[in-house]
C-alpha cells in the first residue's frame, strides 16, 4: 500500500463499480473461487501457517492492555515491587512476541504475494505468447500490461493484505470486545454506540476518496499512454516532423494539471477524513475515562480496569475499519483476478497437438494443398478491454484467399507477385503458423504444419519480413534469438555473409552495441540486412522472404541479393518482391489478385502470355526506365552549370 493511503482509497484500485458505486457480485463465482484456490494450493502450508501466527498476534494485542491495568492495579493497591516489575517483564515479553509475529507475517505474507505474483504473471506470459498475430494486432499494448501488472498486484493483495488482516481483525475484535465485556458492560456497550458513529464517515469518505482515485488512475493512464507513443523513436520523429511540440507538451500539462489538482483535494479530503476518525477515537475515550472513572470513583471498578478499557479501546478501530472494508477488497481482488482470467481464457487458437511430430531434418518440400484462408473475427482472438472499446467488431470470416495450389521442391524458388491486397503476405505467413488454415492444408517436408511441433517448424521455416523487428538489445542479442547458441564466429559469419561486417565492426561496441528502439540507432538498409543475417544464423531448410530487400538502394540489394541466394541454396524458398526484376530466376511465379491464382509460369512463360504479370512487369520497367531516363537527364542539365 503506497504512503498516505488508507484501504479506503486502495477501493477502485483494481476492478470495476457498478452505477451505485459497489462492486459486482458475478466476480463471485464457485467457478472463479475454484480458479483461485488452484492458485493458492501451491502456498496450502504457508498460508496455514499464516493464518495460526495471525491468531496468535491478535492473542497478543489483547494480553498487553490487561497486564497494563494489573500494574495500575498494583501501584494503587501497594503492591508488592516484585510483582509490578514481572508484570512489566511480561509486557516487554509480549511486545517482542508481538514484533516476531509481526516480522514472521509479514515474511509469509511477502512469500504468498510474491510467489503468488511469480505464478500469475508467468501463467499470462506464457499464455500470451501462445495467442496468434491476430491478437496482438488488435490489442493495445498498455491494456496488456496492465494485467500483467496492476490486475496481478490487486489479485496479490487478496492473500498478502486482505486474508491476514481480516483473520487477525476478526480474532481481535471478537477478543477485544470479550475482554472488554468482561470488565464492564456498560463502558463497552457504550462503545459499540459511537461504533456507527466511526463507521458512517469511513464508509462515505471511501467512496469520495475512491472516485478521485479513479479519476486520477484514468488520467495516469492516459498520460502514460501519450508517453508511450510520443517517447519511442517512431512516435518522437513524427511529432517532429509534423506535430506541434508545444501543443503536445500542454495537452500534458493540462493532465498533469488535473492529477495535481486531484491530489491536492484527495491529500485534503484524507487530513479531513483522519482528524474525524481522530476525534472519534478521543471521544470515545473521554466516554471511557469519564464513565470508566466515575465508575472507578464509586466502588464499581478497579483502576486498573479503566486504563485496560482505555488501552483496548485504541485497539478496536482499526480492525473495525479492515473489516468494514473486507468485502471491498475481498470483491476488488476477485475483479482483479476475473480480468487476469479473461486473459487465460482467451482459446490460443493456434496451438500444438497433443500428437505433434517433427518436420524431417534436411532439404524439405513445401506443399499448399486448396488452402482457403479468412482471418479471425475479433471475439475469437481479442477482448473489449484490452482494445479500450464498448464492443469489439465483429467484422471478419471473409474469405480472402481462395484454393491455393502449388508445390515446390527442395533448391526450387517460388515467387509471390500481384497487386497490394492481393493476399501475398497472408499467403507466405500460413506456412510459419501466423495464421492456420480454414481448410485445405500446408505440408513441409510431407508434415501437415498444425500436426508439427513448434519447435521442428521454427527451425524448419525462417521468415525475413519486410519490416523485420529488431528489439532494443545489443546486435548480438537481436542476432541469438535465431539460434541461441550460436557463438561469436558463428555470428561475425552471418553478418559477414549479410555484408554487414564492416558496419558492426566500427560500433563502438560491436556485437554488445545496443541498437535502440525497433533498432533506429541503424539506417533503414542496416536494420534489414540485419534481419537477413538473423536468417542467415538460422540456417533453415525453408526461406519465406516478404519484400526483404525493399528498404535497400540498388547497390545494397545487389549485395544482399547475393548473401539471399546463398542462404536459398538447396533450400525451398516462397519469395514475395515488389521489384518484379528479381523473381526472373524463379522456378515459378504465382500472380495473385483477391485471393487468387490468375497466372502461373515462369518469368519468359507469363511475359509471352502478356497477362497480368507481363502488364505488371511492364508498368514496372516502364517507371524504373523513366526514373533512370530523369536521373541522367538531371545530371545532363546540372553538369552544364557545374562546367
Amino acid at each position: 500500500m503506497q504512503p498516505g493511503m488508507t484501504p479506503f482509497t486502495m477501493m477502485r484500485a483494481f476492478g470495476e463499480e457498478n452505477k451505485n458505486g459497489t462492486y459486482d457480485r458475478a466476480v463471485f463465482t464457485r467457478e472463479n473461487l475454484r480458479r483461485v484456490g488452484g492458485f493458492a494450493r501451491p502456498h496450502s502450508r504457508k498460508i496455514a501457517i499464516f493464518l495460526v501466527t495471525s491468531v496468535f498476534s491478535a492473542l497478543v494485542v489483547v494480553a498487553a492492555p490487561l497486564l497494563a491495568g494489573r500494574v495500575v492495579d498494583e501501584i494503587v493497591a501497594g503492591g508488592a515491587l516484585t510483582t509490578v516489575v514481572l508484570l512489566a517483564v511480561a509486557i516487554a515479553v509480549f511486545g517482542l512476541l508481538e514484533a516476531f509475529f509481526g516480522v514472521i507475517n509479514r515474511l509469509l505474507s511477502s512469500q504468498i504475494g510474491e510467489g503468488l505474483i511469480f505464478q500469475l504473471r508467468s501463467a499470462v506470459f506464457r499464455h500470451v505468447q501462445r495467442m496468434p498475430v491476430a491478437f496482438f494486432m488488435r490489442t493495445r499494448t498498455g491494456a496488456l500490461v496492465s494485467r500483467l501488472n496492476n490486475d496481478v498486484l490487486g489479485a496479490q493483495r487478496a492473500f498478502a493484505n486482505t486474508l491476514s488482516g481480516v483473520v487477525s481483525s476478526f480474532v481481535q475484535l471478537v477478543l477485544t470486545l470479550l475482554v472488554m465485556g468482561s470488565l464492564s458492560w456498560q463502558v463497552t456497550l457504550l462503545t459499540l454506540l459511537i461504533v456507527p458513529i466511526f463507521l458512517i464517515p469511513a464508509r462515505y469518505m471511501g467512496r469520495r476518496l475512491a472516485a478521485m482515485r479513479r479519476e486520477a488512475n484514468d488520467l495516469n493512464a492516459t498520460m502514460n499512454d501519450q508517453m508511450t507513443e510520443r517517447f519511442n523513436a517512431g512516435g518522437a520523429t513524427l511529432v517532429k516532423l509534423m506535430g506541434e511540440p508545444e501543443a503536445e507538451a500542454g495537452e500534458f500539462d493540462a493532465r498533469a494539471g488535473r492529477v495535481r489538482d486531484i491530489g491536492v483535494r484527495t491529500g485534503f479530503a484524507m487530513g479531513v477524513f483522519m482528524s474525524s476518525l481522530t476525534l472519534l477515537s478521543t471521544l470515545a475515550l473521554a466516554v471511557v475515562y469519564g464513565v470508566g472513572g466515575w465508575s472507578a470513583l464509586s466502588g464499581g471498578l478497579e483502576a486498573g480496569s479503566v486504563v485496560s478499557l482505555a488501552l483496548l479501546l485504541t485497539r478496536l478501530y482499526a480492525p473495525l475499519t479492515t473489516l468494514s472494508n473486507a468485502r471491498v477488497e475481498i470483491m476488488s481482488a476477485m475483479v482483479s483476478f476475473e480480468r487476469v482470467f479473461e486473459v487465460l481464457d482467451l482459446d490460443p487458437l493456434i496451438d500444438e497437438a497433443p500428437d505433434a511430430v517433427d518436420v524431417p531434418s534436411g532439404p524439405v518440400s513445401v506443399e499448399y494443398d486448396d488452402v482457403r484462408f479468412s482471418y479471425p473475427s475479433a471475439e475469437k482472438v481479442s477482448l473489449a478491454s484490452l482494445e479500450d472499446v464498448a464492443v469489439l467488431d465483429n467484422r471478419g470470416g471473409e474469405e480472402i484467399l481462395h484454393g491455393i495450389d502449388f508445390r515446390a521442391e527442395p533448391g526450387e524458388v517460388i515467387a509471390l507477385v500481384g497487386s497490394s491486397g492481393s493476399g501475398k503476405s497472408t499467403l507466405a505467413s500460413l506456412m510459419p503458423r501466423l495464421y492456420d488454415v480454414d481448410s485445405g492444408a500446408i505440408r513441409v517436408g510431407g508434415v501437415d504444419v498444425r500436426d508439427a511441433t513448434k519447435a521442428s517448424l521454427r527451425r524448419t521455416v525462417g521468415m525475413v519480413t519486410q519490416d523485420g523487428h529488431l528489439f532494443h538489445d545489443t546486435v548480438r542479442a537481436n542476432l541469438r534469438i535465431a539460434k541461441t547458441e550460436a557463438s561469436d564466429t558463428e555470428i561475425w559469419d552471418a553478418l559477414r555473409r549479410a555484408r554487414l561486417l564492416d558496419t558492426v565492426e566500427e560500433l563502438p561496441d560491436g556485437l554488445d552495441t545496443v541498437i535502440g528502439d525497433r533498432g533506429y540507432r541503424l539506417s533503414g538498409g542496416e536494420r534489414q540486412r540485419l534481419t537477413i543475417a538473423r536468417l542467415l544464423l538460422q540456417e533453415p531448410a525453408v526461406v519465406v522472404l516478404d519484400e526483404a530487400t525493399s528498404a535497400l538502394d540498388s547497390t545494397n540489394e545487389a549485395a544482399i541479393q547475393e548473401a539471399l541466394n546463398e542462404a536459398m541454396a538447396d533450400r525451398t524458398a516462397l519469395v514475395i518482391a515488389h521489384r518484379l526484376s528479381t523473381v526472373r530466376a524463379a522456378s515459378e511465379i504465382l500472380v495473385l489478385e483477391d485471393g487468387y491464382v490468375v497466372e502461373r509460369g515462369t518469368h519468359t512463360e507469363l511475359l509471352a502470355a502478356e497477362g497480368r504479370y507481363a502488364e505488371l512487369y511492364h508498368v514496372q520497367f516502364a517507371d524504373e526506365s523513366l526514373a533512370e531516363f530523369g536521373a541522367a537527364e538531371f545530371e545532363s542539365e546540372i553538369g552544364q552549370y557545374l562546367d
